[in-house]
């Protein structure tokens, strides 16, 4: 096998064959029917939820609509890298409709955050899915936390999938702390439709529910809101090496990737994000394209030498556990010490 150097022209020659395949053109009758069907879910899953009234059967419709959710933040996630949209206008109005009024998070502030992983992926530093919050990814900061944290540092393994049911509520979290800070551009237009959604959210739940129904529907539909996002976004990139910041822009990109192979499915449940190699270096990259786009970049990593992560879907959430608890040792020995 022949090994081609390591510089930054390396992507340029993917890239031509990229686009000389086509797999960067617009495909305006995929979204079209992409959010017409997830419009009709949404509008329907309220509809029923106002047909049945109030009933405990509504724990059906609380898990209809936190799927229906996940998938209005997959397409917001596919209008700010501008794959539906061309122009930058209608993507974030769109973003706005979907992320704001949709489900009850910062559009802003999200596109923000999700643009400095992109550029950064898996940086200790610079990325800031992997900044030592509640979890810790790199063995180097999960030493010296106390209490509350410390314990979650040393069992964050187990703990993972109960903490995504509460993702949903860190997800508004946050976005309310970004608007109160300023750091949100449209920060009136934001505000206005967060509080909006929360009204309209919060008004319908207690309108049509009795008082402990509407809690239960609550609870249950924030969770399974949060467990089903995160595990769109655990396989990504959780247990893969972190970059030293010396790579060039191929390498940074693939190297900290995992791909999850599957069927149709497995695309649409994940949002095209199990090709997450290809998203990654072609961010604008209409969603239907990655998968034929996947052989092709596969071929080139081959041709020069870069290792190309893919796995099944089960085996990635296994790495990603097995990440944790390994980088949660440290903390683990430092408590038995004491």
């Amino acid at each position: 096998m022949t090994t081609i150097t390591t510089t930054g022209s390396d992507f340029a020659v993917l890239s031509r064959r990229i686009v000389a395949a086509g797999l960067m053109r617009r495909r305006p009758a995929y979204y079209a029917l992409r959010l017409g069907v997830v419009a009709v879910m949404y509008l329907g899953g309220w509809a029923a939820f106002l047909a049945i009234g109030s009933s405990w059967w509504q724990m059906f419709t609380a898990v209809f609509l936190a799927v229906t959710f996940a998938q209005v933040a997959l397409v917001a996630h596919d209008l700010a890298h501008r794959q539906v949209f061309r122009t930058k206008r209608p993507s974030e109005l769109a973003g706005l409709i979907a992320g704001n009024l949709g489900v009850g998070m910062s559009y802003g502030w999200w596109m923000d955050k999700h643009t400095r992983h992109h550029n950064n992926p898996n940086h200790d530093d610079l990325d800031p899915d992997v900044a030592p919050e509640v979890l810790i990814w790199a063995a180097e900061a999960a030493t010296g936390r106390r209490g509350l944290k410390g314990f979650i540092t040393r069992h964050q393994a187990a703990l993972f999938f109960p903490l995504l049911t509460l993702l949903a509520v860190s997800l508004k979290v946050s976005s309310v702390k970004a608007l109160r800070d300023g750091t949100v551009r449209r920060r009136g237009t934001e505000s206005a439709l967060l509080v909006l959604h929360a009204v309209g959210y919060l008004t319908a739940l207690l309108v049509v529910l009795r008082p402990l129904q509407a809690v239960a529907f609550l609870l249950l539909h924030q969770a399974v809101f949060g467990v089903y996002l995160g595990l769109t976004f655990a396989p990504n990139h959780k247990g893969m090496p972190h970059p030293t910041g010396d790579e060039d822009f191929l390498r940074k990109q693939v190297l900290t990737s995992r791909n999850v192979h599957g069927n149709w499915l497995t695309d649409v449940a994940l949002g095209g994000l199990n090709y997450q190699i290809e998203h990654h270096l072609f961010p604008g990259m209409p969603t239907p394209n990655l998968r034929k786009a996947q052989p092709i970049v596969q071929a080139y990593c081959a041709e020069i030498g870069v290792a190309y992560e893919q796995t099944g879907l089960i085996d990635s959430y296994r790495q990603a556990l097995r990440h944790l608890h390994e980088v949660g040792a440290p903390a683990r020995a430092e408590h038995a010490a004491r």
